[in-house]
């Protein structure tokens, strides 16, 4: 089992306050993991501090084997929170604006418009966009410069029961592409149906992790993990 990605005792505190505590996890390459939790659990803060949003106070990340490094975000892409798009702009425009700062061809533009369904938008702008067609115009963007690695922080927001299904079906079609996915959700039977493998954070903690096994109640796992982190801070 090849471990993309695997962090050790992972913190981060802001102003004394205790956000992530002492998270390890084990990512397996080419594969979905989901980091599900409450709101306000800290699974943003740990996909920032592996997209090198923010920094830990302490612990480790480690990418393939190593010490993450700023040079490693070549291999990283990332959605946290709405998209970063330009709303008077259509969908190749947009990513036109992106492949120029990355130095990358404007070939990869159509590749990944087709990738994320979106090459017939022609002259929409952006700002027109339905929420779904903005979230995976935020993939595409995140897609352009090949990375090994994807990050979705709560993909499926606001999304309509059709929007939902046509981005968990693009988000499992990414393994097979040799694209690792971490996402964010705080919805178990959204995870259920997308992952690979489970992280379970309450209050900061990692409280489980392990593979989808369809034979364990995870909804018993999770709110337990989520009782026991409640039933200490009181």
């Amino acid at each position: 089992m090849n471990m993309i990605l695997e962090t050790s005792n992972l913190c981060k505190k802001f102003k004394g306050q205790s956000a992530v505590d002492n998270v390890s996890l084990h990512i397996e390459e080419n594969s979905v993991y989901g980091l599900l939790g409450p709101n306000g659990a800290g699974k943003s803060t740990i996909l920032k501090m592996i997209a090198g949003i923010l920094k830990p106070t302490s612990g480790i990340v480690e990418i393939d084997g190593h010490i993450w490094s700023r040079t490693d975000l070549r291999d990283i892409g990332a959605l946290i929170e709405t998209p970063p798009l330009y709303e008077n702009l259509t969908a190749y425009e947009n990513l036109k604006v992106r492949t120029l700062a990355l130095g990358l061809p404007e070939s990869r533009i159509e590749e990944v418009l087709n990738t994320v369904q979106l090459l017939n938008t022609g002259r929409k702008k952006a700002g027109h966009f339905s929420l779904g067609m903005k979230q995976r115009l935020g993939i595409a963007l995140a897609l352009l410069p090949h990375p090994k690695l994807l990050i979705l922080d709560e993909p499926t927001n606001g999304l309509d029961p059709i929007g939902i299904q046509e981005l968990r079906d693009l988000i499992r079609s990414f393994p097979q592409q040799g694209i690792t996915v971490i996402l964010s959700s705080h919805i178990l039977s959204e995870v259920e149906q997308i992952a690979d493998r489970i992280g379970i954070i309450s209050a900061g903690k990692l409280g489980y992790e392990n593979k989808i096994d369809t034979s364990e109640d995870l909804e018993t796992i999770f709110m337990n993990v989520v009782r026991d982190d409640r039933r200490r801070e009181y």
